[in-house]
């Protein structure tokens, strides 16, 4: 009997295994929903029709079961209309009668005096009000998912802004001002900036201007050596400044989505000649552009031939001494990563910890996250199984509905409409040198962070191995900026939460890059800062904001000041370039090779 069981087990093996292989079968369905996908990717410019739908239907159902909001509604479009013809009728007295409502904390397209003048300013308040009031429609709808809420939201105050009265030739004072004033010669001039644009953006050109920065030669020429070089980064080890340096180096891990020069910018704005002046020896990562065939390259792949042969270079180079580790946005997180496994495995070779607008906990990315849920994410994955990579275009695309006042709008009033070219600058030209990113890498990091938030919660494994960032205990300093849409303060304070770690935690002025990019002696920056030992009690962002030291100036001072209490005190002589004997000989000088690719 037993024998005629394991018999009929047989058959039944033979007979499936005579069966096609269901995942060859699968997968060429799989690939006509990838095809379509990428197709239809082309005229959405990325974005999910799915995803849209679905978030406009569950807010539009759920106000249209909800009188009490519709009422509500109601009365503060009344309240509003009133406000405003009050105002109108009161500022057409007294010209010098306070606006009845401000623009948001980084709004600037109503600063100009000419939009304080009547009729103007009536149009900015209309419009403000306006805006105001749809961001109460958008909003606490009861029954609608958060995210979808967001979404909302988010593309109404898109679809807002295209109709704004400073985007008008005709209801913008600014551009009525320099039309009177040009005869009209700054629409022609603006026609030409337009077509030159659109010329260079088809024929993948950079921005005019940015021919004036190139790579070697006014930006990233902190002298250094090339001391290692694989399939995936160069490592470049810095020319030391001073005659003897702080025992530990600086390895720095900056985003596999830029170029690693916005660290190395011009020279009056470079964090890494800044603190090679300092006397520190420093190392950083320069990422290679990937190309389709790379398009299986994995998250632990960028962690092993990336973060952990960068540290052995580093440790070959300066032998017996623990390293400064240094992350950057999503170098950052990587970092955390890699540190963490690292901590599991007994590891510590870090000296000291610092994230740069990195995140650890992925629950509230801030607007990023919009684009981000599992209908948007198969619409992804099938755009970048199609190339291999996801493009640089298309990254730029997203980051720029982020900030279309910033990047779209005040561009188009002010090249195109006032037909005056914004001067480039290191920055800018930094920003139009941009990179792409392998399918599996992107794919992962995005289910795996993003969407699944594995890492803040501890499901995280490597090879079998948990990357709980509670394990790491090298001391942290952790800068975070004011108005970042990548990786807002809140979030990345978040590592107060994960961490058991001495945390310095810094939120500083300006956006994810210029917040960061903040040397000493740039007008009107300013940061806060606090301390918070392993075992004090976490504040909320809020309570922290309240307690924390608020200083002017540059937060690198500061920095500096920490990297040192946390370096040996006595000062040594600087480590020779590269280490020959043991395999990483120098392979020619900064800024390297792959930096240069497109």
């Amino acid at each position: 009997m037993v024998k005629a069981l394991f018999s009929k087990q047989d058959d039944s093996a033979n007979s499936r295994a005579a069966l096609p292989q269901p995942s060859l079968g699968f997968e060429s369905f799989r690939s006509m929903d990838r095809m379509l996908a990428a197709a239809t990717g082309q005229a959405t410019g990325g974005l999910s029709p799915a995803a849209l739908a679905l978030a406009y239907i569950d807010w539009a159902m759920h106000l249209a079961a909800a009188p009490g909001k519709r009422m509500e509604l109601a009365w503060k479009g009344m309240e509003k209309a009133s406000r405003l013809v009050a105002h109108t009728a009161a500022a057409t007295l007294r010209p010098d009668m306070p606006s009845c409502i401000e623009p948001l904390p980084g709004d600037s397209r109503f600063e100009a005096e000419e939009w304080k003048t009547p009729p103007f300013c009536f149009l900015a308040q209309a419009f403000l009000l306006q805006q105001q009031w749809w961001h109460n429609v958008t909003n606490e709808v009861p029954g609608v998912t958060p995210h979808d809420e967001h979404v909302v939201s988010f593309m109404t105050r898109q679809i807002l802004d295209v109709f704004s009265p400073s985007n008008s030739p005709f209801t913008n004072p600014e551009v009525i001002a320099e039309t009177m004033r040009s005869g009209g010669t700054n629409f022609l001039t603006g026609y030409q900036n337009w077509l030159e644009d659109v010329q260079r953006t088809a024929l993948r050109q950079p921005p005019v201007g940015a021919e004036e920065f190139e790579v070697g030669r006014n930006l990233a020429v902190t002298p250094g050596e090339v001391v290692y070089r694989n399939e995936l980064m160069e490592l470049i080890q810095y020319r030391p400044a001073t005659d003897e340096v702080a025992a530990e180096p600086i390895l720095i891990v900056p985003a596999w989505i830029m170029k690693y020069y916005i660290l190395d910018l011009s020279p009056e704005n470079s964090l890494i000649r800044y603190l090679v002046e300092q006397g520190f020896t420093v190392f950083c990562i320069s990422w290679r552009n990937p190309e389709a065939k790379d398009r299986d390259l994995g998250l632990d792949d960028y962690r092993r031939l990336g973060v952990m042969a960068a540290l052995d270079a580093v440790n070959a180079v300066v032998p017996g001494r623990k390293v400064h580790a240094t992350g950057y946005c999503l170098g950052g997180t990587l970092l955390s990563i890699a540190a963490a496994l690292m901590a599991h495995a007994d590891d510590d070779r870090l000296a000291s910890f610092t994230l740069l607008a990195a995140q650890t906990d992925f629950s509230e990315p801030g607007e990023l996250g919009l684009f981000i849920d599992h209908s948007q994410m198969h619409f992804l994955d099938g755009i970048m199984w199609n190339r291999g990579y996801l493009s640089a275009d298309q990254m730029a695309g997203a980051f720029q509905m982020l900030r279309t006042n910033d990047l779209v709008w005040s561009r188009h009033v002010h090249d195109y409409l006032m037909g005056n070219r914004e001067s480039m600058f290191d920055l800018m030209a930094w920003n139009a040198d941009s990179t792409r990113m392998p399918y599996r890498m992107h794919s992962e990091y995005l289910r795996r962070l993003y969407l699944d938030n594995e890492l803040a919660e501890g499901s995280y494994l490597v090879e079998g191995r948990p990357a709980a960032v509670q394990n790491i205990r090298a001391p942290m300093f952790v800068v975070s900026t004011e108005r970042d849409h990548v990786a807002p303060w809140p979030s990345v304070y978040k590592i107060h939460y994960l961490s058991d770690a001495d945390v310095t935690f810094v939120l500083t002025s300006g956006g994810h890059n210029a917040g960061i990019v903040s040397e000493p002696g740039h007008r009107g920056r300013r940061y806060r800062i606090a301390y918070k030992r392993y075992d004090d009690l976490c504040r909320t962002p809020e309570e922290w904001l309240e307690a924390a030291e608020r200083k002017d100036g540059s937060w690198w001072i500061s920095w500096v000041e920490w990297l040192l209490q946390h370096s040996d005190e006595q000062r040594v002589a600087p480590p020779a370039m590269g280490a020959a004997k043991k395999g990483y000989r120098p392979l020619g000088e900064a800024p390297g090779t792959y930096v240069l690719a497109r």
